[in-house]
């Protein structure tokens, strides 16, 4: 699988909604252009640190105003993401990462923007990250994963060394999925802990501002909706996303209720206990595959391998078979669209596509690891996409 190829043809969650017509496409684009102003009203009224950008007017820009060459002069050699954000939301937002910021012009040239309806914020951009999260807030506790590598392994899926890892939070007691990260554990544990630690709004001043101002919610002093950090020895920790629609998305999700083999342990349990293996304690008939949910639901249907990415086009499906591939791409779409079911090698509960497959309800198990070598066209299977397994009929 050719991840940088992979990569390059990704895109927002504003740009999936869009594809599916999603009632909630217009707000969330403005809910994404506006993220870092939140985070920014989260640094000064609770210290949350983030990627603070530096704002110019697209007009600044254009003109090489002397702000900008300053600008230039003193971080030119620096790496940055540049997000193109209009003030019109019916316009596009563009964006481009990794590069220097004294080689951005080109880029901003080639987009042949308006000047005038965009400003640009120039992001600070780090190519080595030691640890990502991605995780929910809500009204039944805290889940969600985390990876030793770029946070992209999480929102896209795509992972080849080192998988992600599960970790649920129930307010009282702690599961982190232990089975692969023996020697990391603790570090993981000291980690999340003290990602959660800042998020937890004790001072009611504090959080009668932030429902005022941001209609925020809170859980036992949590504040509630979906996050994304990154920790780099550069910067330290840095939020990158806080999240209010996708939080409501996932309001209602119980981690425990969803997979089984994710419950809490008893009050009598350490306060933090490794997961046992996540598909050991299913008690179901011979289970031919086991993945994780990624969206609820129940079906059976015939199955169809896609994995020529570059022909998605050209493939026989047929309007209610089950998608198998390596990992949804929003190439995927029309195909998911029309499917039953989703099944992947890889991904994760809080994937782009995970989100994508629970908001067009399609059940969809992820991080099978060989479901597209097990299976073959036209196989007969049952997918409980509840209990994160695959069985053949």
């Amino acid at each position: 699988m050719d991840l940088t190829k992979l990569y390059q043809k990704q895109v927002s969650f504003t740009e999936w909604f869009e594809s599916i017509n999603h009632p909630e496409t217009e707000a969330m684009r403005k809910e994404d252009n506006a993220k870092r102003e939140r985070l920014e009203l989260l640094q000064q009224l609770i210290q949350i640190p983030f990627d603070k950008a530096t704002n110019f007017s697209a007009e600044e820009v254009s003109a090489n105003s002397p702000q900008f060459q300053r600008f230039m002069q003193e971080h030119g050699e620096e790496l940055c993401a540049l997000r193109l954000v209009p003030e019109n939301p019916e316009l596009p937002k563009l964006r481009m990462r990794g590069h220097k910021i004294k080689e951005v012009m080109a880029w901003f040239k080639e987009q042949k923007i308006d000047p005038k309806q965009y400003r640009a914020d120039f992001v600070p951009h780090v190519n080595s990250t030691l640890w990502s999260t991605i995780f929910v807030i809500n009204q039944q506790g805290i889940f969600g994963e985390i990876v030793k590598g770029g946070h992209h392994i999480l929102t896209q899926g795509f992972y080849q060394d080192i998988k992600p890892l599960i970790f649920s939070y129930n307010f009282m007691h702690w599961n982190i999925d232990n089975n692969k990260a023996t020697n990391d554990f603790e570090e993981v544990t000291n980690h999340l802990k003290g990602i959660i630690k800042r998020l937890k709004v004790t001072d009611p001043n504090f959080q009668e501002v932030l429902k005022e101002k941001l209609h925020a919610e809170f859980m036992n002093n949590y504040l509630c909706g979906y996050f994304e950090t990154v920790f780099t020895l550069d910067h330290g920790l840095w939020f990158i996303d806080y999240n209010r629609i996708l939080g409501k998305i996932y309001a209602d999700f119980n981690l425990s209720k969803e997979n089984s083999s994710l419950s809490s342990p008893s009050p009598s349990s350490s306060s933090l206990s490794s997961l046992n293996d996540l598909h050991s304690s299913l008690s179901l008939n011979t289970p031919f595959l086991r993945g994780i949910p990624g969206s609820s639901g129940k079906v059976k249907g015939k199955v169809r391998i896609i994995n020529d990415l570059d022909n998605l086009n050209n493939h026989q499906f047929e309007d209610g078979e089950i998608l198998v591939c390596k990992m949804t791409t929003p190439e995927h779409l029309h195909l998911m669209q029309r499917s039953s079911a989703i099944i992947t090698d890889q991904g994760g509960i809080l994937s782009h596509a995970a989100i994508v497959s629970r908001e067009l309800k399609k059940p969809c198990i992820t991080r099978t690891e060989k479901a597209t070598e097990k299976l073959k066209d036209g196989d007969l299977v049952e997918v409980d996409a509840d209990n994160g397994f695959v069985r053949k009929l």
